[in-house]
């Protein structure tokens, strides 16, 4: 049994390279082999998001705080509110991030495939980012 206590870890700044706008990390879990599941708190300040990306194995958003907003390719642009779960399929192409006034925190849930648990694509550009919602 391992405990890790709050407040016992850092949290950290994603890559720049598949977020735009302020974001924050905390960790939850990333269970040792043969384990797979890597479990996150994501924190999107107003405006900031994922670059497009899939995940190997699924992945599942629990909404915990401020209004998501969710966009699988060729879909419109959806809300999610605080008690809300996605779930992504494998492959499935897609984005989240906070609405443009309302910071946004999520619990990311997905598992790791080959060492990977996302492959990550294009940016959202502000054009996507402020298209059609559902």
């Amino acid at each position: 049994m391992q405990i890790h206590r709050s407040g016992s870890r850092p949290s950290q700044s994603p890559n720049p390279d598949y977020f735009t706008g302020t974001v924050r990390f905390d960790p939850v879990i990333s269970a040792p082999e043969p384990a797979r599941v890597n479990a996150i708190v994501v924190t999107f300040e107003p405006g900031a998001r994922t670059a497009w990306h899939t995940h190997p194995l699924g992945q599942t958003l629990h909404i915990l705080s401020g209004l998501c907003l969710v966009q699988t390719e060729g879909a419109p642009i959806r809300e999610a509110r605080p008690g809300d779960t996605i779930w992504f399929a494998p492959g499935e192409k897609h984005w989240h991030g906070a609405a443009p006034d309302v910071a946004m925190a999520h619990l990311a849930i997905q598992e790791n495939k080959d060492g990977s648990a996302a492959d990550w694509l294009e940016k959202v550009t502000d054009e996507e980012y402020n298209g059609p919602r559902a």
